[in-house]
């Protein structure tokens, strides 16, 4: 990988998980739903210089349908998901809940997809699982003031339960369809899908300009402009090593969590990150268990 590619690479993860930085600080006034389609709004508006191309427009008109579906389920509902969440839920942690999505990517896809899963990628499941429920054992529970922190994870996991669905339906029917043109047509979709909500819902008392602020860094930076390098990298390193970003987001946000908003980083929320990160690891195939799996081959055999 190049030096420059790397380069971006990083920032993405930064982007990505100052994204969960910024949602904590704006969910508080804007309101989960206003703050989403504010968020969706914005990375279109910022988009709109991409779609001055024949083709992308053509592209976009040819494949409306499926672009709209996963403007729902990898945009809208995730941005509101995750916006609730925030209301309650430190940003640190909320970004290390972000990191499941390869686990259940996974997961389902060898559960209903008829997908093969190893010894190393089955090892991987359970042991991110197991992050996960490590990082639940240590929370509140499902009732305590304000927005609940149960009812805060479980939005978390949601969000992922939708990029889960979004990540197998493009892989399936999207194949053929620029991936810059889904990125920006979603946005577009999103955005349309949630302006009815964000006006019905906007908040009676106006967000303060760190709200204000919070929110343009989350349009502009962590949605428009991330997803463009996003498509970059892919262009320039491929998929797999594009991937590699899923590890940095957690990271990044806890570390923004803990600068700007001085958040505890808890001996659950350590160890469960570690866990969850192994566990993705395995299941990416960045890390393989050759003993296991070569017991596994030998089991497989007999």
């Amino acid at each position: 990988m190049k030096k420059s590619d790397f380069a971006i690479l990083v920032l993405l993860g930064a982007l990505w998980g100052a994204s969960f930085l910024f949602m904590r600080m704006g969910a508080s006034q804007f309101g989960s739903m206003a703050l989403a389609g504010m968020r969706a709004i914005g990375a279109a508006i910022c988009s709109i210089p991409l779609l001055a191309s024949r083709e992308r427009l053509a592209e976009l008109r040819a494949n409306w349908w499926p672009v709209t579906l996963i403007g729902l389920s990898n945009s809208a509902l995730p941005f509101v998901l995750f916006s609730y969440a925030a209301q309650s839920l430190p940003a640190g942690l909320s970004a290390i809940f972000d990191a499941i999505a390869p686990l259940l990517v996974a997961a389902s896809g060898w559960l209903w997809l008829g997908e093969k899963l190893n010894a190393s990628r089955a090892c991987g499941l359970v042991i991110g699982l197991a992050g996960v429920v490590w990082l639940i054992g240590g929370s509140m529970g499902f009732g305590h003031g304000g927005a609940p922190v149960g009812w805060a994870m479980a939005a978390c996991v949601g969000a992922n339960v939708c990029y889960t669905f979004g990540t197998h339906y493009s892989h399936r029917r999207m194949q053929t369809v620029t991936p810059l043109t889904v990125a920006i047509g979603s946005q577009f979709a999103a955005a349309i899908m949630l302006l009815p909500f964000t006006l019905w819902f906007w908040p009676a008392k106006a967000p303060d300009a760190q709200a204000w602020i919070a929110m343009l860094g989350l349009a502009a930076g962590c949605t428009s402009l991330a997803y463009v390098l996003f498509y970059r990298l892919l262009a320039h390193v491929g998929s797999a090593r594009a991937m590699a970003v899923l590890y940095l987001i957690p990271v990044f946000g806890v570390i923004w969590g803990a600068t700007f908003l001085r958040e505890p980083v808890t001996l659950a929320m350590a160890g469960g990150c570690v866990v969850i990160l192994l566990g993705i690891a395995l299941t990416t195939g960045m890390l393989r268990l050759r003993g296991v799996t070569r017991a596994w081959g030998t089991v497989e055999k007999a």
